[in-house]
């Protein structure tokens, strides 16, 4: 039984992580496939197409729209098989603390491969692409989290209320950053299919209230760089979320005034991850007592 454990340790370090870069990358592939124009290349669900899971023969600009959105759909499979081999880990493990992040992921997944399907069946109907990525977002949270309590089970922290009140505010802002953006994204001209719909909003007025946003967060990042009571682990969390962040807003601007190409947004979309990912460690450098791996 020892033995067993022993394993079932050595292996949630590097099956942890796994998850979370796979998390992250579904995210990345799901906006190749709205950038190139597929999100109908496999226009029905659970099948690719009528009568077929996987795909059929078509001319060889519409079969790469079609390997593209299916290649998206098998990735799922690899985040099934990954958050699987965590909840093994977790159990072999003994880690009691672990098990609902570790189960979460399983289900997560899952009602992203129905909400998928859902978004799909309405033809990329922007509040479903949208949900479809924000539910992604809390994932990566999760994973993020298992990821961080891979050794040893958190202790909580009790910072000075100051500290806690701008880092509720920081995590937040971070999430209403990245709401706003799938706003921006919902009205702009990268919907996956030239069919689909967009959210009647300005598009103009949605990208500076992104901005203005993302204004606030660096606000509120300098502000736990200066109050009382914020530990060198904290602000080490915070120095790499600000350089990220400052790239993030630096591809964001650039991509806007070079009228949204489709490179930049994809870089954009990746910083978006990475970014949420940062914010969440300093979130979690806060609330609880954490190693510095």
């Amino acid at each position: 039984m020892g033995t067993l454990r022993a394993r079932a340790v050595r292996t949630l370090s590097p099956a942890s992580g796994f998850l979370l870069f796979a998390q992250a990358a579904i995210v990345v592939t799901g906006g190749a496939v709205r950038l190139t124009g597929s999100g109908l290349g496999c226009p029905t669900w659970p099948e690719c197409t009528p009568g077929s899971y996987t795909p059929k023969p078509y001319q060889v600009e519409e079969q790469v729209k079609v390997w593209i959105e299916f290649g998206n759909r098998l990735l799922t499979f690899v985040l099934v098989l990954a958050a699987i081999i965590v909840v093994l880990s977790v159990l072999a493990a003994g880690r009691k603390d672990l098990r609902g992040l570790a189960l979460g992921q399983v289900l997560g997944i899952v009602g992203q491969g129905v909400l998928g399907g859902v978004t799909v069946l309405t033809g990329l109907h922007p509040a479903t692409v949208a949900a479809h990525f924000l539910l992604s977002i809390i994932l990566i949270a999760g994973a993020t989290s298992l990821r961080a309590q891979r050794f040893a089970p958190f202790e909580k922290e009790d910072p000075a209320p100051l500290v806690k009140k701008i880092a509720t505010a920081h995590i937040a802002i971070s999430f209403l950053v990245l709401f706003l953006g799938t706003l921006v994204t919902g009205t702009g001209p990268h919907a996956g299919d030239a069919t689909s719909e967009r959210f009647p909003f300005d598009l103009r007025t949605m990208a500076w209230l992104h901005a203005d946003v993302v204004i606030a967060l660096f606000g509120t990042t300098l502000a736990l760089f200066v109050v009382h009571g914020v530990s060198s682990h904290t602000k080490k969390r915070l120095r790499i979320f600000l350089v990220i962040a400052l790239g993030q807003g630096l591809i964001g601007y650039v991509q806007w005034f070079s009228d949204l190409p489709e490179l930049l947004v994809g870089f954009h979309l990746v910083g978006s991850t990475l970014v949420w990912i940062a914010s969440w460690r300093v979130w979690l450098s806060v609330t609880k007592r954490m190693e510095s791996k």
